[in-house]
């Protein structure tokens, strides 16, 4: 069931919460952060989730504004906003430690969001992440519209209707990049990248590990996995990847 989070604004961030019901109350909840113009609905959400509640492990999906069932427009949308609605929903919704997955741009998300957890974050999985794409996801000559303030469509490859990058969504990025310096975070991290993923270079799993304070960071690269990583057997390795977090934190 979705249910839906008020922010101090009044903009409602639809969620859907599942409630731990193993024997250690303490123990981690887990929180799913979309992808770039995807939300909740999606086919690794949607497997982690049903997962999560087999198993009796509690799990927070949502739908950033702009997005999904959320209020919003979609052209409003920053990364700064996001991480906002997350870590509100996170205050209000979740109790304990929390673990962190991302995909692609919630990758991202992920480290603006873990870094303002601190000591709550207990782990990390980032699927295909993609820190800093404002960066180096465009071209010179993209750049400079989107610093005119003009936005810049590109072709979609999921779907029909070209993808949008805004103006103030590439300017707020650009000033939540993490790639240039040292992350300070500690917990452990697992980065899965497909080297057939078309969108975000597999060596940006590279980077973001070197980039990280933690110690304990584990790459894992699937040589024939593309940019979604939603094949039964990507879906598999995800899960299994989430439990040892888990069962570690």
């Amino acid at each position: 069931m979705t249910d839906f989070f008020e922010m101090p604004d009044g903009r409602r961030i639809a969620f859907r919460l599942a409630e731990s019901t193993a024997y250690d109350k303490h123990a981690p909840t887990i929180v799913f952060l979309p992808g770039y113009m995807s939300d909740m609905a999606g086919s690794k959400a949607t497997a982690l989730f049903d997962w999560a509640q087999e198993n009796g492990h509690a799990c927070l999906l949502l739908d950033y504004s702009g997005c999904g069932q959320s209020d919003g427009n979609f052209a409003d949308g920053m990364l700064s906003r996001w991480r906002d609605e997350v870590l509100a929903l996170i205050e209000a919704k979740v109790r304990g430690p929390v673990v962190l997955v991302g995909s692609s741009m919630g990758g991202w998300l992920m480290l603006l969001v873990g870094l303002a957890l601190g000591e709550r974050l207990a782990g990390m999985v980032g699927i295909a992440a993609a820190p800093d794409f404002s960066d180096w996801g465009y071209s010179a000559e993209q750049k400079t519209s989107l610093q005119s303030g003009e936005t810049v469509l590109e072709d979609n490859p999921y779907g029909p209707e070209p993808t949008p990058t805004f103006a103030g969504f590439w300017t707020d990025a650009q000033a939540q990049r993490q790639l240039d310096a040292p992350i300070a975070i500690d917990c452990p991290v697992t980065l899965l990248h497909g080297q057939r993923d078309a969108d975000v270079p597999w060596q940006t799993a590279l980077r973001l590990a070197e980039r990280l304070d933690s110690t304990k960071v584990l790459v894992q690269l699937v040589k024939d996995g593309d940019h979604r990583l939603s094949r039964p057997e990507d879906v598999a390795r995800l899960l299994a990847i989430v439990e040892q977090h888990l069962l570690s934190a």
